[in-house]
């Protein structure tokens, strides 16, 4: 019975990350527990904590020669010298013959090292054979019939392999690597020769690590290598090893022979050429020509003295060419290299039948599914043009298909309609339709929508299922063209799931992935969208973000209810939905205080939408759409980024928009030319998020903020203060208040806002100075924070007197208030300099106290600034040591001069007349005598 263990074929799943692609994750103690059920040839494993058997046992004896394939590359070389490493009674065999840059290294460094020509072996038998980065067994004088032979390799499993090998495959850029993380578990000693070998194996079948197949255990065995004295000058030595005479005529001779193939996108190289001349290797050809023509694929046919020689190599996900070359004989490899030698048969027949078949292989780089618009809209045949041109006008599409019972009829254009209502024709959508049942289907190429847009003349093409028959997607001209430009990224390529990994905490990242297995047993994509994206991108990441559901949120949130508890709220109109978790029912996350406190209290279930406005800076109306056109009626193109959390899709990066690429070139970008147009907030939004990531405004949407910047007056203050209130968030707010003042926007929302210089440095202080507790300034706006009321407060006391600025903004009636009691007291801050304590006093105490601390903070002069400080810090909490109390007690009647009496003792010790409650109590006796004749005089004047 064949012993094969696969290791990339069944990987170990993580139960906090279900329904994710299977490339997760083997965890540091099954890494360690696996190297060691490998590598520990001298004792019997008891155990493996590991869904699988483990490699060897105790009833195998050792093997007696290490082997790998002929014409050795360095990866083959190093695993042989890995393998002797791991147990030194093995014998590491050269084979007969070694690629040319290998052969060098050799001779210069060979004599370091333990290698044995096959030709110096003693004779005796051989019991057992360890291959290393290959499945193929070279012979060797000497064998058994009964030969044991183990295989180490990171090759695709062949499938004509002895059922009595005992095979492990790991799915590593390259074999030495396994044998790298060995001898780092058992701490063997490695010589500078001996781990620049090891590091030689890791660069060359990686690419120096930059191969797609390349693998973070690549990259980790490759710094341990550095650090035990590889050195990388002798490494990129032999990596680039210059050709032979012999082989650059047929280099060149490949170059000039080189042919492209242009197929489902992709550039192939195929190139053929005489090499029955060549004694050396062949492999480094490839390697130049890749280097020199970049092509997606390479296909070279050489005529060798053994017969027709195929090297392929790949650099692409979608063509796998061990799958093309296994329809040859003796085909197979890797899906980024493989070969195949033809005995019988000639070099013109193999081309012909080579290019016959790479189109069944080579999968299209971007399919119809991956760019079309879902769900589009139609028309019937007897829409009225009138109608027509309304949902254009809605919508901005430039044609719709016309459909009766799920055929394509034709479809309608925006110039066939304005010709229409320019003859005033009162005609049906059938009537002015270019007829024809054009179409593509999900699986179509990016070439095979082109030819058909060509042919057809049209500009937005249906894409039918192939299945159902029914439309399930569009694609209009701008999709094509946006895939075709070289700069424009496709959707979906990179994968985020890693870092989302590392982001959220583990309580609300489960939380996710539970929400993740609702969605996938309903069938609806979920995405995380916008801001979150974008900074999770910029390693700013936040705990902050909304579910985007392309389908029914609701039906989505009221699942999730149903599942895991809870309550939600909804708004049919717009399709949204708040589910409020029940955090002491969500027991399959835990119950500890820390995971509890991790989630949130809330999350916002939102399905994916359009949007049009009917008129400039209205709000917008919204109806269904798929994930693409939600993310295009966002702001700007560093927004428009999605996460898609369902099922195999979990962790893909949606970027239909360009944002990935401006987020690299560090710009903010509108998406379209009416953007301002629609909503004019976007142009505070805009420079926010410039000076918040130090980007640059892109020269176009400057332009259009500054065109559309008189549309602010038509806002409401409302949403013109909320916007406003996000950048006093903001730690650069003053920067950004310094960008709208040079762009004159603040004067377009109100002609009275100011802002300068002195003005953003004092901003800037907020962010450092807290008032101390016994000037009593916190709470004096309800339910406003400090900072946020003090922001508008000094910014607005600078508009001019009478100014209706803060009408215009419409803050709460509370702040209103404040600031025009600080207003009022900065205009008349420099009569306080010539006033005695008490007089100040009696000023202040009518005015809030967030107002004089507004004004401490804005005030230039010293003298002054020190009268408010006193005022908030000592003097209005001078109280006598006299009270009501003791005035009753002292005779006098209950009346207005208990007041007088009262505030001019306060008014003494304010002032320094008294100094001592002594002091205190005998101006009490003058002022009580002062009553009394008083009282005696109105009874002698008959009052």
């Amino acid at each position: 019975m064949v012993f094969i263990q696969v290791l990339y074929a069944k990987p170990i799943l993580s139960t906090s990350t279900p329904n994710k692609s299977p490339s997760l994750l083997l965890t540091p103690a099954h890494r360690l527990t696996f190297r060691s059920s490998i590598f520990n040839l001298h004792s019997s494993i008891s155990s493996c904590t590991i869904s699988m058997t483990c490699f060897f046992s105790a009833a195998d004896s050792f093997m007696d020669i290490i082997l790998t394939h002929e014409r050795t590359d360095f990866d083959g070389l190093a695993s042989l010298l890995g393998a002797y490493l791991l147990d030194r009674n093995l014998t590491p065999v050269l084979p007969r013959q070694l690629n040319r840059n290998v052969e060098a290294f050799l001779n210069l460094y060979g004599v370091e090292l333990p290698f044995v020509d096959p030709r110096d072996l003693t004779g005796e038998a051989i019991q057992s054979v360890f291959l290393v980065d290959t499945q193929a067994m070279t012979s060797i004088k000497g064998m058994v019939k009964d030969l044991r032979v183990k295989v180490i390799d990171h090759h695709i499993l062949r499938e004509d392999i002895p059922e009595d090998w005992k095979v492990t495959i790991r799915d590593t850029g390259a074999t030495v690597t396994i044998f790298v993380e060995a001898i780092q578990e058992r701490d063997i000693p490695l010589t500078p020769v001996e781990a620049t070998l090891l590091l030689l194996g890791i660069y060359e079948d990686t690419g120096s690590l930059t191969y797609t197949r390349t693998t973070a255990e690549d990259i980790f065995a490759a710094g341990i290598l550095l650090e035990r004295g590889a050195s990388l000058a002798i490494v990129s030595d032999y990596i680039n090893h210059p050709l032979s005479q012999a082989q650059q005529m047929v280099y060149e001779d490949l170059r000039a022979n080189a042919e492209s193939l242009i197929i489902h996108g992709h550039n192939l190289i195929v190139s053929q050429a005489d090499a029955t001349e060549l004694e050396e290797e062949l492999s480094s050809l490839a390697h130049k020509l890749r280097d020199l023509l970049d092509p997606d694929a390479l296909f070279l046919l050489l005529t060798t003295s053994g017969g027709v020689q195929i090297i392929a190599r790949s650099t692409d996900d979608h063509i796998d060419v061990s799958d093309v070359l296994s329809e040859f004989e003796g085909g197979g490899g890797h899906p980024r290299a493989a070969a195949a030698l033809i005995k019988n048969g000639t070099l013109p027949d193999i081309y012909q039948r080579l290019t016959e078949i790479l189109p069944q292989y080579v999968k299209p780089a971007i399919r119809a599914k991956e760019i079309m618009s879902k769900d589009p809209q139609t028309l019937a045949p007897d829409t009225p043009v009138a109608e027509v041109a309304e949902m254009m006008l809605r919508y901005g599409y430039e044609g719709y298909p016309v459909v009766k019972d799920n055929k394509i009829l034709g479809l309608v254009t925006r110039r066939a309609v304005d010709r229409a209502l320019a003859h005033e024709l009162d005609v049906t959508a059938a009537s002015i339709m270019e007829a024809g049942e054009v179409r593509v289907f999900p699986a179509d190429s990016i070439e095979q929508i082109q030819d058909v847009m060509m042919e057809s003349g049209w500009g937005q093409i249906p894409v039918v299922s192939s299945r159902s028959k029914k439309i399930v997607g569009i694609i209009t001209r701008t999709d094509l063209i946006k895939i075709l430009a070289p700069h424009k990224p496709s959707p979906g390529r990179q994968n985020l799931a890693a870092r989302l990994e590392n982001t959220l905490p583990e309580g609300r990242i489960t939380l996710l992935n539970k929400i993740a297995d609702v969605a996938v047993e309903s069938k609806i994509p979920l995405y995380i969208v916008g801001g979150f994206v974008r900074d999770l991108l910029l390693d700013t990441p936040s705990l902050d973000f909304d579910l985007v559901v392309e389908g029914d949120a609701i039906a989505l949130a009221e699942a999730v209810r149903d599942k895991f508890g809870g309550r939600i709220t909804s708004h049919g109109r717009f399709g949204t939905a708040k589910w409020f978790l029940d955090k002491e029912e969500l027991i399959i996350l835990g119950n500890t205080k820390k995971i509890k406190e991790s989630l949130p209290d809330a999350m916002d279930f939102i399905s994916a939408r359009r949007e049009f406005y009917t008129h400039p800076s209205a709000l917008p109306m919204v109806a269904r759409g798929s994930i693409k056109l939600d993310l295009h009626r966002r702001d700007f193109t560093i927004n428009t980024l999605a996460l898609r959390l369902d099922g195999q899709h979990y962790g893909e990066l949606y970027d239909y928009w360009g944002g990935l690429a401006d987020l690299r070139s560090r710009v903010v970008k509108v998406l379209h030319s009416l953007s301002f147009v629609d909503d004019p907030t976007r142009i505070l939004r805009a420079v926010r998020y410039a000076q918040r990531y130090g980007f640059k405004l892109d020269d176009r949407t400057r332009e259009l903020m500054l065109e559309a910047k008189e549309l602010l007056k038509r806002v409401s203050g409302d949403r013109i203060r909320h916007e406003l209130d996000r950048i006093q968030e903001e730690e650069l707010a003053a920067s950004m208040m310094d960008r709208l003042a040079k762009l004159t926007i603040l004067k377009s929302i109100h002609p009275d806002l100011i802002w300068n210089e002195y003005l953003s440095d004092l901003i800037k202080t907020l962010q450092s100075k807290k008032p101390p507790g016994e000037w009593l300034v916190e709470g004096e706006v309800k339910d406003l924070p400090l900072k946020k009321s003090l922001f508008y407060i000094l910014w607005l006391t600078h508009c001019p007197e009478n100014s209706q600025a803060v009408t215009r903004l419409r803050l709460v009636s509370s702040l209103a208030e404040v600031i025009q009691q600080a207003a009022r007291l900065r205009r008349g801050l420099a009569d306080l300099e010539n006033l005695k304590p008490s007089e100040v006093t009696a000023i202040l105490d009518k005015v809030p106290n967030l107002a004089i601390y507004a004004v401490y903070l804005d005030s230039r002069k010293a003298a002054l600034k020190g009268i408010l400080s006193r005022y908030l810090s000592s003097w209005q909490h001078m109280k006598t040591s006299i009270t009501g109390r003791d005035l009753q007690k002292a005779g006098l009647v209950p009346g207005p001069r208990y007041t007088e009496i009262l505030s001019r003792l306060r008014n003494a010790w304010l002032d320094g007349e008294v100094s001592s409650a002594e002091g205190e109590r005998a101006l009490l006796n003058e002022l009580l005598k002062e009553a009394e004749g008083a009282v005696n005089l109105r009874v002698s004047q008959g009052e």
